[in-house]
């Protein structure tokens, strides 16, 4: 079996310990500062695109959250711009990610049985709603992952 080992230490500026040839070009990206952020930018997308969507769009984000029964819509809409904006600022700025991270999940799992109640549909949105949830249960995953990456890292 053929594996390709990265150094798990690095020097002070972040660039790996010892590699060579191919794997010390990768090594340099992985461990650049400037290739986190972009992972986390990219990584948070789902949820602050969709936090900056309803704050541009009132009247959709409230409509969305009378739509599921939420009430009142205003509160509802408010905590979800605040959850989604904030949760995912902590984890670009890799600060207290463990909070975003964690706060983001909560979310996810919750919108599983307030919108994705598959368990209740008939088909063919009973499959769609269950791929949507499990993907949810995929999406903490990896939440718990960049947590873990982070804790590591500080």
């Amino acid at each position: 079996m053929m594996s390709i080992e990265i150094s798990k230490t690095a020097t002070r500026d972040g660039s790996p310990a010892s590699t060579s040839g191919v794997v010390s070009g990768a090594a340099a990206i992985l461990y650049a500062a400037w290739f986190g952020f972009l992972a986390r930018v990219v990584f948070t997308f789902m949820f602050w695109s969709s936090g900056l969507a309803k704050l541009i769009d009132f009247n959709t984000g409230l409509a969305e959250m009378s739509r599921f029964g939420l009430e009142p819509a205003w509160l509802f809409y408010f905590v979800t711009v605040v959850i989604l904006l904030s949760g995912s600022l902590l984890i670009i700025l890799d600060r207290w990610t463990w909070l975003g991270a964690g706060v983001l999940a909560v979310f996810t799992i919750l919108t599983i049985p307030i919108a994705h109640h598959f368990w209740t549909m008939e088909e063919p949105l009973r499959t769609m709603e269950f791929h949507v949830a499990m993907e949810h249960i995929t999406v903490v995953g990896a939440l718990m992952t960049v947590t873990y990456a982070s804790g590591r890292r500080n």
